[in-house]
């Protein structure tokens, strides 16, 4: 609907049209009032007799009006003109962002600036709940000031809290729903080009693109058609920053290729985290005003006043520069030189003494003392065992008759002096440990009724969890204890927590997909952890107790920080993770190693012929939800099938099922040849370890747990994706016999049984060990394959579930012994007699770092 100038609408008179876009046109006005220069949109009359339309303007006024951030366009009020909707807001001076791209990419320091405004306003909107959904360069406005405004909030969706879980659901009255594909074609996240729900993930996607395109004036994604451009999205990836010719921060790629990632999970998991990286790697502060000079008329003077501005920038630059390639940076000293895993390490008193337990060469787990000023080490006269933490006084706490799992170890806690001598035993399955400040109290983590629990002091508990928790640390004062938590039993994925002596519990970070490494900085102010985002290489972060987290420390390589000094100085363990995976050739009938993926790499399944394999992948480019692939074992590339962990192959062997560790958890389903993969949720389990396929390959047993529930067995129908709880109530099983009636696994007390689904008694196995680990049953269905292992060999046996009769199958050797500290995990196939193993060898150098702030 035109308007004249000197048109009223209510108080606002009409001054000049601005412009117009998909939902109306756009005016000058002036609000007579409160004297003051306002925009109007108003609703064309043809759009405003379409009740959706009207609908997702109102929508927009409401959602936007609701918000109040310098980054966001401010909505002054709402009304009516002759029955079409008008909105009122504030008058921006300046240009869109895709005015300002016309003449190419922009300076790498304002895409820098205009991205962190861009992220804080989506992270405020997000916040309430409100996803733009339409994110371009033509809804970002850069005002004269140099401010960003987000714009056209027209395609919000609105999503609210559910009120009995912590996800999100969409609201009722959404106008888009799941199958509608909203937005701008070269924008749109992958989610939205298949037309399915989306939540502020999307916003991230778009993001990214809008952000290469700042760095290299180039869309990420330009094809010739629509359709093409929207099949790029789906499938191929934009160039990198380099191969581009552009010339900045590093940082900056590693940004935006998060951004970018198809799957959701693998992107930033919310606005406000991609704002603090974006403000960690400017160094700025939150600091979005860019100064920009006003035009002026072509003159000689500005040509002047231009150039010695221009000097002095220039002369800024060379001593910014100049400082910081001045600046102090951390100085490395080597304390360690031999072959093999370093386990724990801290500084004994005053500072000059470094004491820490490794696992040198083939030898045991030992104790050693190193001075700072030469590194010679030298062994303790104690007992095979592992560091667990150093007192004030002197006095160390060590893990005796050490139990290796899979990501952790426990054994019996004892005290020793560093002098020497035998070692008090005190406490049994303790994985973590640590001294108050008085030198007496102590914190420990252990294993205890099938749930590990974090005791402050002895005895007292004042936290527990089905997942493990480790590297335990008191605060300076003694009164918190924070630790690494990781929800699942045998991944290292986990989070940042902290609880005092009441047992008040805080969660200070998200969940990381390898967290090892834990201090309080030499004030207390700060946890520091090591941990990473995206693969094995961890890197030293810092969090306080309002949550707030900072990068301190990156390194080429994977690192685990051990302690912080009085005076601030820190030690670090560099780690070289190496996943190997050997097996048995079908051809040559040797065995052939080389057959792992990247560096992480876990063997799950083999078929019956011995011919492939199935593994996942944490490594590399796997991410927080880590892939599954399948491989030949005759050398032949490994196939990408998907995401998940722990595959395991279907009685056909043609798809592999594995958990995926998304929040919440589900299932899924990867065809090996053509087909889709299928994931299914697993009703209210918040975890689910593993999995296993049932002989009719339409049910799975799973191995999980419910909200404050211990491990436990389910059964999951795929295809009405049905959960039911399967045996007594401390039974978990772990292998389905061939006539689907009976389960093998172990009871409360780690003793083997085999439940029957149809009389739904069990029947204790003899002959298996509490530490035997339990793989699947035989194809006779008489006996279980049981493996017995060991961080340098392994035993496959046959055992008989009535009489207990064991009988050698396969046994297996590392050649290779140093950094070998995790049990090797062995996949036998019974119709070839052949065999598939992985081992985990992680080496390590501990490290002096000074001059970390």
């Amino acid at each position: 609907m035109p308007l004249s100038t000197g048109e009223k609408i209510g108080p606002y008179e009409i001054v000049a049209p601005l412009g117009a876009g998909g939902m109306g046109e756009v005016y000058r006005a002036r609000d007579t009032r409160l004297d003051r220069d306002v925009a109007i949109k108003v609703v064309s009359q043809t759009l405003a007799k379409d009740p959706d339309r009207l609908r997702r303007f109102e929508q927009e006024a409401r959602s936007v009006a609701a918000l109040n951030h310098p980054n966001i366009l401010g909505i002054h009020d709402i009304g009516t003109y002759q029955g079409a909707p008008y909105l009122v807001s504030e008058l921006l001076e300046g240009e869109t962002l895709r005015e300002k791209l016309m003449n190419g990419a922009l300076p790498a320091r304002r895409a820098v600036e205009y991205a962190l405004g861009i992220a804080c306003g989506l992270a405020a909107a997000h916040d309430k709940g409100i996803i733009h959904r339409d994110l371009k360069p033509e809804n970002v406005f850069i005002t004269r000031e140099g401010r960003v405004k987000i714009l056209d909030f027209g395609l919000a969706k609105l999503v609210r809290p559910d009120p009995d879980t912590d996800t999100t659901q969409v609201t009722r009255d959404t106008v888009t729903q799941p199958g509608v594909v909203v937005g701008t074609v070269g924008y749109m996240s992958p989610e939205q080009v298949r037309g399915e729900s989306i939540d502020g993930r999307s916003d991230i996607f778009s993001f990214g693109a809008l952000l290469f395109e700042m760095l290299t004036g180039k869309r990420a994604f330009k094809k010739d058609t629509t359709a093409e451009t929207m099949t790029a999205i789906l499938r191929e990836e934009p160039p990198e920053l380099t191969e581009t010719g552009w010339q900045g921060p590093l940082g900056l790629q590693r940004i935006l290729a998060r951004c970018l990632e198809k799957n959701v999970e693998r992107r930033f998991q919310s606005a406000s985290d991609l704002a603090f990286a974006i403000e960690s790697l400017s160094g700025t502060g939150v600091t979005q005003k860019v100064a920009e000079p006003a035009k002026e008329k072509a003159t000689w003077w500005p040509w002047a006043v231009g150039a010695a501005a221009l000097a002095l920038v220039a002369a800024g630059a060379w001593l910014w520069g100049r400082n910081s390639a001045t600046r102090a940076q951390p100085k490395f000293t080597r304390l360690t030189y031999r072959k093999g895993f370093l386990s724990g390490a801290r500084f004994a008193k005053g500072g000059e003494t470094v004491v820490y337990s490794a696992q040198w060469e083939d030898q045991p787990m030992r104790i050693y003392t190193v001075r700072v000023e030469f590194p010679q080490s030298t062994r303790v006269d104690l007992p095979a065992g592992a560091l667990l933490a150093i007192s004030p006084g002197g006095d160390v706490e060590v893990a005796e008759d050490i139990v290796p799992h899979v990501n952790f170890a426990s054994g019996t806690l004892a005290e020793a002096q560093l002098s020497g001598g035998t070692p008090r035993g005190q406490l049994n399955g303790v994985i973590a440990a640590d001294y108050a400040p008085d030198g007496k109290s102590r914190a420990v983590s252990r294993i205890a009724n099938q749930r590990v629990q974090l005791e402050y002091p002895i005895g007292k508990v004042i936290y527990s969890t089905s997942g493990y928790i480790d590297f335990v640390r008191i605060s300076p004062d003694g009164q918190l204890v924070a630790f690494a938590e990781h929800p699942v039993y045998d991944d290292d994925r986990g989070w940042v927590a902290i609880v005092d002596q009441q047992g008040h519990h805080k969660q200070l970070t998200g969940e990381y997909p390898t967290l090892q490494g834990m201090a309080w900085s030499r004030m207390g102010k700060e946890v520091w952890y090591t941990a990473s985002e995206a693969s094995t290489d961890r890197l030293l972060y810092g969090v306080n107790l309002a949550g707030t987290k900072r990068e301190i420390l990156a390194a080429p390589y994977g690192m685990r920080i051990m302690d912080v000094s009085a005076d601030g100085r820190v030690l670090v363990s560099s780690q070289d993770e190496r996943s190997e995976i050997y097996g048995i050739d079908p051809v040559t009938k040797k065995e052939r190693s080389g057959l792992e993926w990247f560096n992480g790499s876990g063997l799950g399944d083999i078929t019956p012929d011995g011919k492939a394999i199935a593994l996942s992948e944490w490594g590399g480019p796997a991410g927080p939800l880590y892939l599954v692939a399948y491989r030949k074992l005759d050398g032949s590339a490994p196939t990408q099938l998907g995401e998940g962990s722990t595959p395991r192959f279907s009685p056909d062997e043609l798809t592999v099922a594995a958990p995926l560790l998304s929040m919440p958890p589900k299932v899924v389903v990867h065809p090996i040849g053509i087909g889709q993969s299928r994931r299914i949720a697993v009703g209210d389990l918040l975890q689910v370890t593993s999995v296993a396929w049932f002989p009719d390959g339409k049910h799975l047993l799973l191995h999980g747990a419910g909200e404050g529930q211990p491990l436990h067995t389910y059964q999951l129908d795929l295809e009405s994706g049905k959960v039911q709880p399967v045996g007594t109530a401390d039974f978990v099983g772990v292998a389905v016999a061939s006539d689907g009636k009976r389960i093998a696994g172990r009871n409360g007390s780690r003793g083997a049984e085999v439940f029957d689904l149809a009389t739904e008694k069990t029947q204790a196995i003899p002959g298996i060990d509490p530490r035997d680990s339990i793989d699947k049953w035989t194809e006779d269905g008489q006996a279980l394959l049981v493996t017995v292992s060991t961080p340098l060999e392994g035993e496959v046996y046959r055992v008989d579930v009535t009489t207990g009769k064991r009988s050698l199958l396969q046994k297996v050797e590392l050649a290779e012994k140093a950094g070998s500290v995790i049990p090797l995990k062995i996949c036998y196939a019974e119709k070839s007699k052949t065999y598939a193993y992985t081992g985990r060898r992680i080496l390590c150098s501990l490290y002096l770092v000074d001059g970390l702030e």
